[in-house]
């Protein structure tokens, strides 16, 4: 019998690599069963949907979009046909299906997506482009291409429902055209959240009508340090950026049409030397010249607790979710120097007055305070690990960067976690020898490492593991000057990513992996990423 069983799973086994190599789709799916045969699309070839959902037909005509620009043809979506028709490419609506699941089937005759939901149809509709060629994702009209899908049967869904890529746009900033590219990408590996990381001390990037200082100054530095942090270089040049609310409502709008939320982050309390540099009154030093800060690294002015400050964060929160209208809202709260909040007598003063232990306390007690506006406003607040400090605000969601242990306290308080740890998932940090490798902030992570990680601990119960809702990589860009070095440092390690966001536990294996990312790398060419090649060595 046991001889029986190992047979079996060998079969099953070798059968599912081939599947693997055969069918190179990144986030590897949960279920895929190869079969015999192809698909072919013709300039005859329809695309039905069988409901009149909104998100149904957009996804259908973003397959039609393609398929006209790629192959010159013009043809037309047809709406509310139910039946199943040769040569045809059909959506169908599945309430059975997994909110974000799909099922996905390829035979001779025709191709049908069903799903639950419009964001269903869009995970079916990237499996089903990765199965074209690569000429699929091209931007020009080919000929002579045989545009066959092998058969197949894929039954997916991911294995998190929170999966994230995230950008600092404080220390450099990127125009709306390359955020969009940015979240095509996103929307490309079945990630689902774009963390935009809006205000820093180098920069405030953000247009908030009532404050308008901080696009006339917190928007700007005077130079920027050369080389490494700390060098005491600056190149003596005025940087700045920011976008229009205008232009904030067409990324969200965009991303909308991708299935990806986007996540604003404004940074408090720390993290906030651009704003005090245009409202030095809602520092600790008021009376103190502030500049919007041209080195890197972390900075001891911060938001000083004072109502006139919670005022602010409020105003300028409120514009905030007028724009993003996702669940979550980021205030940062991480690496926040306490030096400032010891000297000052107003801050000892409240640390006494509501019987707070320390400075810890205090920042707790900051926190507590926006989260409970953010909470009025029928929001969900997520901070970085920090927030941990001094108590956990009641409503939020924890990040955990600094290892894995923010993730796992919040968890065993039934708080829900975000795994986002410096150790295995920081897309800033080097992922070859340094020697050959342009400047970056230091580490080592490589695409193995990334796609070696497991986001949920091993040491929760399986209740508290419950909490983990995700995994998100980082990109900081203090060494990222241009949107060409952010792409070569983010792919292909976002890539793994959204394999360890997307696939099983048990069906990752780095080996397929990387022969399937070598299939992938044609698609990354197609679409003029610039990402780092050292894999496909």
């Amino acid at each position: 019998m046991k001889k029986i069983l190992s047979l079996i799973c060998f079969w099953v086994g070798s059968h599912f690599i081939t599947a693997q190599n055969t069918y190179n789709i990144i986030p590897l799916p949960q279920k895929l069963e190869q079969k015999t045969g192809a698909f072919s699309i013709s300039p005859k070839t329809n695309v039905v949907t069988s409901t009149n959902d909104d998100d149904f037909t957009h996804v259908a005509q973003l397959l039609i979009d393609q398929l006209n620009l790629v192959s010159g043809t013009t043809r037309k979506l047809v709406v509310g046909n139910k039946s199943v028709a040769n040569n045809s490419i059909q959506f169908f609506k599945n309430e059975q299906i997994a909110e974000e699941g799909y099922v996905l089937n390829v035979s001779s005759k025709n191709i049908s997506i069903s799903a639950k939901t419009g964001k269903g149809a869009f995970y079916g509709l990237q499996s089903l482009l990765q199965l074209m060629p690569n000429q699929i994702f091209g931007q020009e009209k080919v000929s002579n291409i045989n545009w066959t899908v092998p058969n197949c049967t894929i039954e997916d869904a991911p294995r998190y429902s929170y999966r994230g890529l995230h950008l600092d746009v404080g220390r450099h900033f990127f125009p709306v055209s390359f955020i969009k590219k940015y979240i095509d990408l996103i929307a490309l590996h079945k990630l689902n959240t774009f963390h935009w990381h809006l205000t820093e001390d180098q920069g405030w990037r953000i247009e908030i009508k009532k404050y308008p200082k901080l696009t006339q100054i917190s928007s700007k530095r005077k130079e920027t340090v050369v080389g490494r942090a700390y060098s005491k270089k600056f190149d003596g040049q005025e940087y700045g950026g920011f976008y229009t609310q205008d232009e904030v409502k067409e990324v969200v709008a965009y991303a909308k049409s991708k299935f990806v939320t986007v996540i604003p982050e404004i940074e408090m309390p720390g993290h906030s030397q651009a704003v005090l540099a245009a409202y030095p009154e809602f520092g600790c030093n008021p009376d103190k010249i502030y500049q919007v800060a041209t080195d890197w690294g972390v900075y001891e002015d911060v938001f000083c607790p004072r109502e006139e400050t919670f005022t602010f964060l409020e105003n300028v929160l409120t514009e905030v979710m007028d724009l993003f209208p996702s669940q979550y809202i980021h205030i940062g709260g991480d690496e926040c120097p306490k030096k400032q909040w010891k000297e000052s007598r107003f801050c000892q003063d409240i640390i006494q007055r509501n019987g707070l232990k320390d400075e810890h306390g205090l920042q707790s007690y900051f926190i507590g305070r926006i989260d409970k506006f953010i909470t009025s406003k029928g929001r969900k607040m997520i901070g970085w690990d920090e927030i941990l400090e001094g108590g956990l605000s009641p409503n939020a969601t924890v990040m955990s960067w600094r290892g894995t242990e923010g993730g796992i306290a919040a968890a065993k308080e039934n708080h829900d976690a975000i795994m986002t740890p410096g150790s295995h998932v920081y897309l800033d940090h080097y992922q070859a020898d340094p020697k050959t490798e342009p400047l970056a902030i230091g580490g080592f992570t490589t695409l193995e490492r990334i796609y070696s990680y497991e986001p949920t601990p091993t040491d929760l119960t399986p209740e508290q593991q419950k909490h983990i809702i995700g995994v998100q990589a980082n990109v900081w860009t203090e060494y990222m000057k241009t949107s060409d070095y952010v792409e070569y440092m983010v792919f292909p390690r976002a890539s793994a990513l959204a394999e360890v966001a997307w696939t099983p536990k048990e069906s990752k294996n780095y080996d397929h992996f990387a022969k399937r990312m070598k299939a992938h790398a044609g698609r990354l060419e197609k679409l003029h990423v610039n990402f780092y090649k050292g894999f496909l060595k």
